[in-house]
């Protein structure tokens, strides 16, 4: 079975928890976390710890901050399963190495296309952003404009889109494949 979903929220809403418990529901030889986090303070290491610990033995963690449409190439092999936490974080670190909108879309289209491409099922994490109000910073408005065109590109090619509040997930996009499965 391949599926590409993107569970997308707001901070604290669930997002991870769900994907991770949906991930765990897809019958798989090999699962693979891919983390987008570049842990720089004692904070984000213990956060980091601390998913790994509720992740256990039955995955394997690959680390990529920038390279994600790479890793995706790599792994998404038929009996695997990737869940990639977050790419709000891999946006981030993509403004890191350059602070223009279309270059990040370049690497937006390369993922997209590697999810097409993809031959087992993906699950994105991201954060939605444009719920609030315009940053009063190029920076951050620079942010908040890659996430939303990432999230609505992702979304886009993604079979399912799952969108979580307040720990409750709602399905916007595709249906459910694994009511089969519980």
């Amino acid at each position: 079975m391949k599926e590409t979903v993107l569970v997308i929220g707001g901070c604290r809403s669930g997002k991870s928890s769900h994907a991770q418990r949906l991930a765990e529901q897809i019958p798989s030889e090999r699962k693979f976390y891919v983390a987008t986090c570049v842990p720089h303070d004692e904070e984000m290491h213990r956060r980091v710890a601390r998913h790994q610990q509720q992740r256990g033995r039955v995955w394997s963690t690959v680390e990529e901050p920038i390279h994600l449409p790479d890793i995706i190439r790599s792994h998404a092999e038929p009996g695997h399963l990737l869940l990639v936490d977050c790419l709000t974080l891999w946006i981030s670190n993509l403004m890191m190495e350059a602070d223009d909108v279309d270059t990040i879309l370049k690497h937006v289209r390369r993922l997209t296309d590697a999810l097409t491409d993809a031959a087992c099922p993906v699950i994105l994490v991201s954060n939605e952003v444009g719920g609030g109000i315009v940053p009063e910073n190029r920076l951050a408005r620079l942010f908040r404009d890659a996430a939303g065109f990432t999230n609505q590109h992702v979304a886009a090619c993604a079979d399912r889109v799952i969108w979580t509040v307040a720990g409750i997930p709602v399905t916007i996009k595709g249906e459910d494949i694994l009511s089969g499965l519980r």
